[in-house]
Formats: C-alpha cells, sequence, structure tokens
C-alpha cells in the first residue's frame, strides 16, 4: 500500500539504536516516529543557531545613528 510520505532508512550504531528504542518504548510510540521527532528537533537547534548567528552580526554592524528610541518604535 502506497504511503503519502516519503521514507529514509537509517543506520545506527547498537548504543543509538537502543536509545532510539527505549525512548519508543517509553513514548509507547514507534522508533520511527521517535527518530522523526528527534529529526525535527534537531532541525529547529540549527535553526535557531542560525538565526542566533544573523541577530549577533546585525548587531555588531548597529551604529548609533542607526538605532532608534523605545518612542519610535512603538509609538
Amino acid at each position: 500500500m502506497p504511503t503519502k510520505n516519503a521514507r529514509v532508512n537509517v543506520v545506527m550504531e547498537k548504543p543509538l539504536y537502543t536509545a532510539v528504542s527505549g525512548l519508543a518504548k517509553k513514548e509507547g510510540t514507534s522508533m520511527s516516529m521517535v527518530v522523526r521527532d528527534l529529526v525535527k528537533e534537531a532541525i529547529e537547534l540549527r535553526e535557531d543557531i542560525e538565526l542566533v548567528k544573523i541577530a549577533e552580526q546585525r548587531e555588531r554592524s548597529l551604529t548609533r545613528t542607526k538605532k532608534l528610541s523605545h518612542k519610535d518604535t512603538w509609538g
């Protein structure tokens, strides 16, 4: 039966497999769902890291003359 979701095969070292298996049993879900959720979390964390880098770069390039006061910003 075809599925609408893409599939990926993953090869894991035994300790990682055991950890994922343990999480699945603890959560009462499949290993596939555990891996999917962990991948989502990892992607979100990487996105957050990139956004922090962008914010730090913008903060370093900000000059006093470009800053707006709280009143000017929020009216």
